[in-house]
C-alpha cells in the first residue's frame, strides 16, 4: 500500500472515529437516561424524585453529557494541537537536538536525521525520556509539529540497526496517518473521562452537605443523582473508549512493523528490538505519571493491561510477522541498564558508521525522478544510504551550527545569500543591525561554507536546522521578516528563494490540515500556474519553457486552460495555487507529481537545481519526496550538453 492509499485509509479511519465517538456519546446518554429513572426517597419513605420528574429532566442531563464530553475533548485537543512536544514533556522528555550529551544520544540523532532526509522531510525534534524500559513514540497533529521520543533504555541497549528499525517504525506512524488519529483518540477518551471526573466532583460536593439534608432536600438529592449518573456513565465510557483505542492501535502496529522492514530492508532490525524487549527484565515499561494516557502511542506496551485493553499486539506475533524463522527465544537482558558513556569528539565519518563522504552528482535521469515519486512516504534502503551519504557531504561546521538556535538562524540567512559580490554586500547590509550580534557573527563564520555548499545539500541542511528554528517560538516572526527583506533586497525574487522561505515558515509555524476535497480537473488553472512557474524556473528561454509546459500537460485527462488567471500570476498567485492544490484528493496527487516530473524531464535530464526545486514544491504540497538517486552521466552525452545549457539556471537557483 503506497503513501496515497494510506492517506485515503487515514481519512476513512478518521470518519470511523467520528462515528464511534458519536455512538459513544449516544450510548452515554442512553445510560444516563436509564439511571435517571431511578426513584429517590427520603428517610421516611417519601418520594422526592420520581419517574415522571426524571423524564422531564432527561433532556437537561443529555445536554450536560454532550457538553462535558465536547468541552473536555476540545480542551485536550487544543492542548495537543501545540504539537507532540506537549506529550514528550508530559513524559518528562528532554530535547536533545541541540544538546546531545553522550555518544548514544548523538547516535540517536544521526539515525533520526538519516530517516528524515531519506523521507524528504524536516528533522523532527527528538526527546530523550529518562526511562530504563526500551520504548519510543511519535506524536503530533501534523508532520510539521511531530516529535520523536526515545527512552534511555532504548539508546543504551539497542544496536544502531535495531534503533534504526524502531525509528523507521515511528516514521511510519507519522506518514500512515496514525499519529494524528492517535492524538485525536487521546482527546476523545479524555473528554469521556472528564464526564466521570465531573460526576465524582459533584458527588463529593453533595456529600459535604450532609446525609440528613440530602435525604430531605430535593435539589441536593437531584444533584447527587446527576453526579452518580455522570460518574457511572463517564467511567463506563472511558473503559469502552480505551477498548476502541487499544483495538485501533493493535492493527496499526503490524503495519508500522512491516513498513519499517520496507524502509530498512532488514527484518532483523525491528525483530531484534522486539526480542530485546521480550527478554529484558523491564521490558518496554514507562513509569511516568501520565504514561497510561498515551499508551497507544508507544513502540512497545508501556503499561500492563489484559488482552482486550492491550494497546499492542503480542510480542511473539509481531516478531513472527517480520521474522518467520524465529525460534521463539528472546534476548535475555538483566536490569539495571549500564550507564551511558560520555560523548567523545568524533569525526563526522565515525558518527555515521564510517561512511565516507562522496561527491555530489550533478544530473539525474527520468528513472531517478520516478523512483522518488514512487517512494513518497515509503523510502527504501537505497534512500537511507543516499541520506547517509548526503549528511556526510555536509561540512561538519554546518551540521554543528544547525543544532544551535543562533547557528540555525545564520544558516537559513546564509542559504539566501547571493553569490554575486554586489548583491552579497547588499544582503549583508540588510542583515547587519537587524539580527542579534551572536547570529551575525555565526553568519560571518559560516558564510564561505554556505556559499560553496553544493546545491543539492541546501534542502537537507535546512531540514537539519528546523528543530532549532522551532525553539524560537514567537521570536521567529523577526527571523521571518529578515528572510523576506533578504529576498526582496535585489528587487528580484527567484522561485527557489520563495519556496525555501515557504518551507521554513511551514515547518516552524505549521500548516492548516489538508481536507482532501478537490479533483485535479477542478484545479486546472492552479495546476497551470504551478507548471508554468516550474517551466520558467528550469529553462533559459520562453520557447524552452513552453515546450516543458506542453510536455507536462501531455497525458492529463482534461484540457489546458488558455491562460493563467490574473489572481494566479506572480508568486503571490502561485501561493494561492499551491494552497488549493494541497487539498487534492489522495488519488489525484500521483497525476500532479507525474505532470511535474514531465515538466522538468522534457529535455531528458534533471539538473540539481531542478531536482531541488521539484522536491521543495513537492514538500509544500505535503508530498514528502525522498532524495533523487544520482546516476553517472558520460561526458559528451546529451545530458552534459543540457547541463551546460542550463548552467546559468543552476548557478542562480
Amino acid at each position: 500500500m503506497n503513501f496515497f492509499q494510506q492517506q485515503r485509509q487515514a481519512k476513512r479511519r478518521t470518519l470511523l472515529l467520528i462515528v464511534l465517538m458519536a455512538l459513544a456519546v449516544l450510548s452515554l446518554i442512553a445510560v444516563s437516561c436509564v439511571l435517571m429513572t431511578i426513584p429517590v426517597e427520603d428517610g421516611d419513605g417519601n418520594v422526592l424524585f420520581d419517574l415522571e420528574m426524571s423524564r422531564e429532566l432527561i433532556g437537561y442531563v443529555s445536554a450536560v453529557v454532550i457538553s462535558v464530553v465536547l468541552l473536555g475533548s476540545t480542551a485536550k485537543h487544543s492542548e495537543l494541537s501545540a504539537g507532540g512536544k506537549v506529550i514528550a514533556r508530559g513524559l518528562n522528555g528532554r530535547l536533545i537536538n541541540h544538546n546531545a550529551q553522550t555518544l548514544e544520544e548523538q547516535r540517536l540523532l544521526n539515525v533520526v536525521e538519516e530517516m528524515a532526509i531519506a523521507s524528504g522531510t524536516a528533522v523532527p525534534p527528538v526527546y530523550l525520556l529518562p526511562e530504563l524500559g526500551i520504548n519510543a513514540f511519535a506524536a503530533g497533529m501534523t508532520p510539521q509539529n511531530a516529535v520523536i521520543g526515545v527512552t534511555q533504555g532504548a539508546i543504551n541497549l539497542l544496536t544502531r540497526e535495531e534503533l534504526q528499525g524502531v525509528i523507521a517504525h515511528e516514521f511510519s506512524h507519522i506518514y500512515n496517518g496514525d499519529m494524528r488519529l492517535n492524538t485525536r483518540l487521546i482527546a476523545i477518551v479524555h473528554g469521556i473521562l472528564v464526564l466521570g471526573l465531573t460526576g465524582s466532583y459533584i458527588l463529593r460536593g453533595t456529600d459535604a452537605v450532609g446525609k440528613e439534608a440530602a435525604r430531605r432536600n430535593k435539589f441536593v438529592a437531584f444533584t447527587a443523582l446527576v453526579g452518580f449518573v455522570l460518574c457511572v456513565a463517564g467511567f463506563a465510557g472511558s473503559y469502552f473508549g480505551n477498548l476502541i483505542k487499544a483495538a485501533i492501535g493493535r492493527q496499526r502496529e503490524f503495519l508500522a512493523d512491516a513498513t519499517a522492514v520496507q524502509y530498512t530492508r532488514n527484518p532483523q532490525s525491528i525483530a531484534g528490538a522486539l526480542k530485546k524487549i521480550g527478554g529484558y527484565e523491564l521490558g518496554a515499561t514507562l513509569n511516568a505519571a501520565r504514561a497510561a494516557e498515551f499508551s497507544h502511542l508507544y513502540f512497545g506496551s508501556g503499561t500492563s493491561s489484559f488482552d482486550l485493553m492491550a494497546s499492542h499486539p503480542d510480542l511473539s506475533e509481531r516478531i513472527r510477522r517480520v521474522d518467520a524463522q524465529w525460534d521463539g527465544s528472546f534476548v535475555k537482558i538483566a536490569a539495571p541498564v549500564v550507564e551511558p558513556q560520555t560523548k567523545p569528539d568524533l569525526p563526522i565519518s565515525d558518527a555515521f558508521g564510517g561512511v565516507p563522504a562522496a561527491a555530489m552528482a550533478v544530473l539525474y535521469d527520468l528513472s531517478a525522478a520516478q523512483a522518488s515519486v514512487a517512494a513518497i512516504g515509503a523510502p527504501q534502503a537505497e534512500h537511507l544510504s543516499e541520506a547517509r551519504r548526503v549528511l556526510g557531504d555536509i561540512p561538519q561546521v554546518l551540521r554543528e551550527a544547525a543544532r544551535s538556535v543562533d547557528g540555525a538562524q545564520a544558516i537559513v540567512y546564509g542559504l539566501l545569500l547571493s553569490r554575486s559580490a554586489p548583491v552579497l554586500g547588499m544582503h549583508l547590509d540588510t542583515l547587519r543591525g537587524s539580527v542579534d550580534d551572536a547570529v551575525f557573527e555565526q553568519l560571518e563564520l559560516l558564510q564561505n561554507p554556505l556559499l560553496s555548499l553544493q546545491p543539492g545539500l541546501r534542502l537537507p541542511l535546512l531540514d537539519l536546522a528546523t528543530p532549532s528554528l522551532q525553539q524560537l517560538g514567537k521570536s521567529f516572526a523577526r527571523v521571518d521578516a529578515n528572510l523576506i527583506a533578504l529576498i526582496e533586497a535585489d528587487n528580484e525574487t527567484e522561485l527557489l528563494e520563495w519556496t525555501l522561505l515557504r518551507i521554513v515558515e511551514r515547518n516552524v509555524l505549521g500548516a492548516a490540515p489538508v481536507q482532501f476535497k478537490f479533483g485535479l480537473f477542478q484545479c486546472a488553472e492552479e495546476l497551470l500556474a504551478l507548471l508554468s512557474a516550474l517551466a520558467r524556473a528550469g529553462q533559459n528561454d520562453q520557447a524552452a519553457a513552453a515546450k516543458a509546459l506542453q510536455s507536462a500537460w501531455h497525458g492529463l485527462a482534461f484540457e489546458q486552460p488558455q491562460e493563467i488567471r490574473k489572481d494566479l500570476e506572480e508568486l503571490i498567485g502561485l501561493e494561492t495555487a499551491l494552497n488549493r492544490l494541497r487539498h487534492l484528493m489522495p488519488e489525484e496527487r500521483p497525476a500532479l507529481l507525474n505532470a511535474m516530473t514531465r515538466c522538468v524531464m522534457h529535455d531528458g535530464v534533471i539538473t540539481v537545481a531542478e531536482a531541488e526545486l521539484f522536491r521543495a514544491v513537492a514538500d509544500l504540497l505535503d508530498c514528502p519526496l525522498p532524495p533523487f538517486l544520482s546516476i553517472p552521466v558520460q561526458v559528451g552525452s546529451r545530458a552534459t550538453e543540457v547541463a551546460r545549457e542550463q548552467g546559468a539556471v543552476a548557478a542562480t537557483a
